[in-house]
């Protein structure tokens, strides 16, 4: 395969992954904004998904609507829905003759939403949270219709190489910040709508449940984000599969390569995977987000290097 062409598989996978990561956090958000407490600040959301920080939040006058509008429609935020998403269909474009057609029509249909100016008043004047669940929709049938239609080939280990590097990193900014806001005030820890939140931002409210029965322990929501196999949005779940996927680009042709990263990738794992709750908070959760951080963002610039002619 084209390092042009796996480079867009992989892209177009991670641009995906980001918008459904980011839609998930505005819908929980904006309905705690609604019955929240005066303390409530977007600030953390538009860190982790804007790379932007207090100004820009003051800037938004911590205004939910002005939120919304800047993180999905915002053409001044490169990180907003509407440019990742634009992105991704740029990608999919340069390797639409690799793509079922059923996906491409998939994924336009998902930019045409986007796009659609009646988006841009319903946020404003309506509910909103009816606008996001239309969006959060359109990337549930893409997924459904990568999983039913994608060839086992190469194309899709890069997609979903992507994919779940994409949501590894998100779950560790996610616990990073949420972790971090503890610091500056402790009565987040006993507050129970705190962690249910930061739970169902993620999708494992009701794992959480199923599996926990003593209530909201800061202990218990770091095992499953970070050590639960069962998870899907567990950080080590996410490094299983990239190491699943990678595993199978395995070739002769480029063998020397592929033990590098293959090395990178089961350094990772194992560092997670022999990781408890009590050594994390022994070494510091802060530190140890920072350094799984850091690998992400390696095996994320070895697969340019290698596999992406640095693209």
């Amino acid at each position: 395969m084209l390092s042009r062409v796996a480079a867009s598989f992989y892209w177009l996978s991670r641009y995906i992954e980001r918008s459904d990561g980011m839609l998930r956090m505005l819908k929980i958000n904006y309905a705690s904004s609604q019955d929240a407490m005066q303390e409530f600040t977007w600030e953390p959301v538009i860190r982790i998904f804007a790379g932007s920080g207090e100004e820009e939040t003051e800037k938004l006058e911590n205004n939910s609507r002005a939120v919304l509008k800047y993180m999905v429609i915002g053409k001044d935020n490169p990180n907003s829905i509407v440019n990742i998403i634009t992105l991704a269909r740029e990608n999919a474009r340069g390797v639409q003759e690799h793509i079922p057609k059923d996906l491409w029509q998939c994924l336009n249909e998902y930019y045409h939403t986007v796009k659609e100016p009646r988006l841009e008043r319903a946020l404003q004047r309506e509910d909103p949270i009816g606008t996001l669940d239309v969006l959060i929709k359109q990337v549930m049938l893409y997924y459904g219709t990568a999983e039913i239609t994608m060839e086992r080939g190469e194309g899709r280990s890069f997609m979903n190489i992507g994919k779940y590097l994409e949501r590894a990193i998100q779950s560790v900014d996610i616990l990073d910040t949420k972790f971090g806001s503890i610091d500056d005030n402790p009565d987040l820890l006993t507050d129970t709508s705190y962690w249910k939140h930061l739970l169902q931002s993620l999708g494992g409210y009701e794992l959480y449940l199923k599996t926990y029965r003593e209530g909201f322990e800061s202990s218990n929501i770091l095992e499953q984000v970070v050590l639960n196999n069962d998870f899907p949005r567990s950080v080590i779940y996410s490094v299983n599969n990239i190491q699943r996927y990678f595993d199978r680009l395995k070739d002769d042709s480029n063998l020397e390569d592929y033990r590098e990263m293959s090395f990178q990738i089961g350094r990772l794992q194992s560092r997670i995977k022999y990781s408890s709750v009590r050594t994390i908070e022994e070494e510091g959760l802060h530190l140890f987000l920072t350094q799984i951080r850091k690998e992400l963002y390696g095996i994320g610039n070895s697969l340019n290097e290698h596999y992406f002619a640095n693209s």
